[in-house]
């Protein structure tokens, strides 16, 4: 299902059992339209997200871990002066919409107490984040300014009077009499079941219009069937359906969606991570490292191209011999050429005499073509063992490339600094530099190396994956690492994955085998090859890119690469 009211409903339980009383410790702003506030309530820290996204709204205690910018933006550091330090009272949802009300109890400039309340409308492109004073609805901040241009129907600028977007007039499911939704559908065929109740009841999305009128149609007591139905999101039991095809979606509980197999979580912000790890984490890295992936895709078709010229010379270089015998025949039989000639026909004497037809540039006599013929033959060969140091560099930049290219593909926005600094020590990328200001030097600061990722076997063994080069670097040859056991998968860009073992059980050689399946461009496949040895059989040659080792000795083991052990195996930590 969506995120429609239904779903709301369910999270504003969640969230107002699991924060309210709370204190809201820290504000950050990780992404543009994001914002994590961290609330401890008994004695532990909620990292609460609450986010506009327009594809990707949603408000959740979250455990995705995330990196602030090195600046806070101006909303963030607003939120910090009002909020942080104040007790969240509730979380209370407006009607059956996507909104959400967080009321924080704070003081003002006089110290007196008021109320604020920090609302997320969760409207797909309309979404924001808003700071509103209770007392006289005043915005005092929002995350999105929106132009009077580009929304007439409200204000929806600092200092505004904050209204509500427009009532749709329809019933709340929760509160209104559904024995008027016995008698809707009487007068309805039951293939408009769907569409009546999206028409009468706020909230519902196609999909849990359909749900419920499924279980109405399967019921005899439509009123009872709908009661017992809407009590689900209030006791939710979070799904996740992955289709044969991989295909995720989720619901409140377990309403059986066909052909697809469900995993239950403890939470709703449990699930929704889940899901939205890999479509969210993919936007936030993609918005980031745009101009990244730019570069590494002109740098592949860069080196692709000279690829193709360079085995088109060797190939060309393969057959000098045959300009060199068009040569022998010019030369030898000078008189058959005129110029102005396109071609001729000699006879081959290295060849039984069979008539072989040679190309001519009309300009020239048979002499000059002949040198010319003879020119491009001594070029061709001096131009082999060339070509071939040519191809075996060229070759190298690819599968760089590639590398890198699949280390964006499976980037946390954590990861995206490293690939930059990367790309910047090894020349791909120039750094930017500030003017300097008269009187000052300001020292740049020395970048962080962000950690492997870190997650557990099931038999508690810690698994290390390297989602960068310079955190593959780090994993593979650190010196105390030599007799633990080292994977990637077979021939294909990928990270690198080490067991915190030197002899680890079969199961826990499989998990990391399928981590590093999946963390690879194989991730899609199935019967992966993953090879495996101790990380001191490593070798890394002088003047090798970073991630670059070689090896021998090792064992390979196949595997399927598996999302769900994934999840499990992070949770695990």
């Amino acid at each position: 299902m969506p995120l429609d009211g239904l779903f709301v409903h369910a999270l504003a339980h969640e969230l107002n059992q699991t924060l309210a009383g709370g204190r809201i410790t820290k504000v950050h702003q990780p992404y543009p339209n994001e914002v994590i506030l961290v609330v401890r309530n008994n004695s532990t820290n909620y990292p609460v997200l609450l986010s506009a996204h327009p594809a990707y709204a949603r408000a959740q205690v979250t455990r995705i871990p995330y990196q602030n910018p090195k600046t806070p933006t101006n909303f963030a550091m607003f939120l910090r002066r009002n909020l942080e330090g104040a007790r969240l009272e509730s979380v209370t949802q407006v009607e059956n919409d996507r909104i959400l009300h967080f009321a924080v109890k704070t003081h003002d400039e006089l110290g007196d107490e008021q109320t604020l309340l920090l609302t997320l409308e969760m409207m797909g492109r309309h979404s924001n984040l808003f700071l509103v004073r209770e007392k006289d609805q005043r915005i005092l901040e929002l995350i999105k300014h929106v132009p009077a241009d580009q929304n007439r129907v409200r204000s929806l600028i600092p200092g505004a009077t904050y209204v509500l977007p427009p009532a749709q007039h329809k019933e709340n499911p929760f509160t209104s009499d559904l024995g008027a939704l016995a008698k809707l559908l009487l007068d309805q065929n039951k293939s408009d079941w769907p569409k009546a109740i999206q028409q009468q009841f706020q909230g519902f999305s196609s999909q849990s219009a359909k749900n419920l009128a499924e279980h109405l149609e399967a019921g005899s007591d439509a009123m009872g069937v709908a009661k017992d139905w809407l009590n689900h999101f209030n006791h939710p039991e979070p799904t996740l359906f992955r289709s044969e095809k991989g295909k995720l979606s989720y619901a409140a509980f377990n309403w059986n969606e066909p052909n697809t197999q469900a995993e239950s979580f403890d939470t709703l912000g449990a699930l929704l991570d889940a899901y939205f790890s890999g479509q969210a984490e993919a936007d936030r890295v993609n918005q980031q490292a745009a101009s990244l992936v730019r570069l590494v895709k002109n740098e592949l078709k860069k080196n692709q191209t000279k690829e193709k010229k360079l085995n088109q010379t060797l190939f060309d270089s393969e057959n000098a011999e045959e300009l060199k015998v068009k040569g022998d025949l010019l030369i030898t039989y000078p008189h058959l050429v005129k110029k102005g000639m396109t071609s001729v026909q000699i006879e081959n004497y290295y060849d039984e005499n069979r008539l072989l037809t040679i190309a001519l540039d009309p300009r020239f006599d048979g002499m000059q073509n002949a040198n010319r013929y003879f020119h491009k033959y001594r070029k061709l060969r001096l131009a082999k063992d060339h070509v071939l140091g040519q191809l075996q560099e060229t070759q190298a930049e690819i599968d760089y490339f590639l590398q890198i290219q699949t280390q964006l593909a499976v980037a946390s926005p954590k990861d995206v600094a490293d690939i930059k600094v990367e790309l910047i020590d090894q020349g791909y990328l120039r750094e930017k530099t500030k003017v300097k200001t008269k009187g000052k030097q300001t020292r740049k600061p020395k970048h962080v190396m962000g950690q492997p990722d870190r997650f557990t076997a099931t038999d508690g063994t810690l698994i290390e994956v390297g989602k960068n080069n310079l955190q593959n670097d780090q994993l593979s040859m650190k010196k105390t690492n030599r007799q633990r056991i080292w994977l990637h998968v077979q021939k294909l860009p990928g990270s690198h994955v080490l067991i915190d073992s030197d002899h680890p059980s079969e199961q826990t050689l499989k998990e990391a085998a399928e981590l590093a399946a999946y963390f690879s461009k194989a991730r899609d496949s199935a019967n992966v090859p993953v090879d495996y040895l101790p990380a001191g059989k490593l070798r890394k040659p002088n003047g090798a890119k970073p991630g670059f080792v070689i090896f021998e000795g090792q064992q390979t083991i196949y595997v399927t690469p598996d999302p769900t052990l994934v999840q499990k195996l992070k949770k695990a930590k």
